[in-house]
């Protein structure tokens, strides 16, 4: 059976007589192909041989030309596959391959087979309608859209098993990512009968989530795949590339505040209460805006910082896992106190288009710790310096006032209330959080919060469609 990819002409299947059916699904190799491609010579051919395997195969259909009166049955042409292909920068991207052949029977024979291998149907529903679908205008965060999430069933296409998996994707940025994400726990937590204030065991969300990235920054998604893009994110839903990762629960007085992957304290929430306020603007201009703002009224918090130190010791984990109190270990607990202009506590790197290396570039999606870093006071231009190392190559924490920590609980007392101004200064009308209240940016939303916040890591809570930071090629 010739085949056609793209603009190359491509040979028959080596060994496949016409007559001949495919082997069985448990057993089909990787399709090789000797792809022939005409050069500048009127005579002269050059044979290139390509290897696609079966996993990278997500959809499979009869190729036809219909005429404009024929609405479904046409001219067999062959089988057209649709495939996954890696491309520069972390990318993802469709593509087809044709299996050029006239034979009714033939081609019904191997698109049959190739059914049976990846247990996807050809007409409506397909996997291929999914990712057109999800390529919409106005995803690049310039244009507002309605955010949703939907549940529905996504194939494991590549395990060869004919059963779907009951999956959540949400379209939308960090903000609603970060809402569905909290629904799925606490709906896990309802399920298995667990109460969510004071829990320190949280049980696995049962279904997984997809993350298509459709608002300004899109941290999660950018983390996920190590590009912030709509196809790529589509695919690796589509492909089952599921990953475990870690999540933070954020507590105060025994009570579950919320889910979450990260948050700021001082700075960054300050700088997110004041974009909250200015929603009118473009979200890239309302960013922009808060920063500046905030730089122009650069204040530190007073407060005392808690944290336990990661320990990756088995036996430190396990009594961890069994949600044993902080008296048992006492003594690994350290403090530090004083004037901090940031506090920010990370479960994941936190990669975006201002910081292509992340927030937190030392932290994984599961290596079952959290980054704790810490800003403490100093001069305006110093702390400029710092913020602009993000988007550069240089150590961004080579700075006498940075600390970081590797952390599995942090504990953040704050000892002043930050919306208050101090003599002479004067508070602008709905510039600040609410009176006595602290506010945090956890995941872009704003948690305005009145005493102290514990969070705490629970390792490999929630599955999400991503690639692997192994794989990852970060800038």
């Amino acid at each position: 059976m010739p085949r056609r990819r793209r603009r190359s002409r491509v040979s028959a299947l080596e060994g496949c007589r016409e007559e001949e059916a495919p082997p069985e699904a448990a057993a089909v190799p990787p399709a090789r192909l000797t792809s022939v491609q005409q050069s500048d010579s009127k005579y002269d051919m050059l044979c290139k041989e390509e290897f696609i395997e079966l996993k990278d195969v997500f959809s499979v259909k009869l190729k036809r030309r219909c005429s404009v009166k024929q609405q479904r049955n046409g001219t067999l042409l062959g089988i057209t596959l649709f495939i996954c292909l890696k491309k520069e920068q972390n990318k993802l991207k469709d593509s087809t391959l044709d299996l050029v052949n006239l034979s009714e029977d033939h081609c019904d024979i191997w698109f049959r087979q190739f059914k049976e291998i990846l247990a996807v149907t050809e007409y409506k529903g397909h996997a291929v309608s999914l990712l057109k679908e999800c390529e919409l205008q106005g995803f690049d965060g310039r244009h507002w859209k309605p955010l949703f999430a939907i549940h529905w069933s996504v194939q494991r296409l590549f395990t060869g098993i004919q059963t779907l998996e009951p999956s959540v994707v949400c379209v939308g940025g960090d903000g609603s990512a970060s809402e569905v994400a909290h629904a799925l726990l606490l709906r896990a937590q309802k399920n298995a009968g667990m109460e969510t204030d004071g829990i320190r065991t949280p049980v696995r969300a049962q279904l997984p989530l997809g993350l298509i990235p459709a608002g300004s920054t899109n941290v999660l998604a950018h983390s996920l795949h190590g590009i912030s893009h709509v196809v790529t994110a589509t695919l690796h839903i589509i492909m089952g590339h599921i990953q475990l990762v870690d999540v933070c629960t954020f507590s105060t007085t025994d009570k579950l505040l919320r889910f979450g992957f990260s948050a700021m304290f001082g700075f960054g929430g300050r700088t997110l209460a004041l974009a909250e306020k200015y929603r009118w603007m473009s979200p890239n201009h309302r960013r922009d805006f808060a920063v500046m703002k905030a730089l122009a009224k650069l204040k530190p918090e007073d407060c005392e910082i808690s944290f336990l130190p990661f320990n990756s010791s088995e036996d430190v984990q396990e009594r961890r896992a069994h949600g044993s109190p902080k008296s048992d270990y006492n003594d690994q607990w350290q403090m530090i106190q004083g004037q901090f202009l940031n506090v920010s506590i990370m479960a994941i790197p936190c990669l975006c288009s201002v910081a292509p290396r992340g927030l937190a570039p030392n932290t994984r999606l599961n290596n079952g710790s959290m980054a704790l870093i810490i800003a403490r006071n100093t001069s305006r231009p110093e702390f400029i310096k710092h913020l602009k190392r993000y988007a550069s190559v240089k150590n961004q924490f080579n700075f006498p006032f940075v600390e970081t920590y590797t952390v599995a609980e942090v504990i953040v007392h704050p000892r002043n209330n930050s919306s208050r101004y101090g003599p002479g200064e004067e508070e602008e009308p709905h510039e600040t959080a609410s009176e006595n209240s602290f506010p945090w940016n956890v995941d872009g939303d704003l948690m305005e919060v009145t005493s102290e916040v514990h969070v705490r890591l629970h390792p490999r809570l929630i599955s999400l469609y991503g690639g692997s930071m192994e794989e990852m090629i970060l800038k």
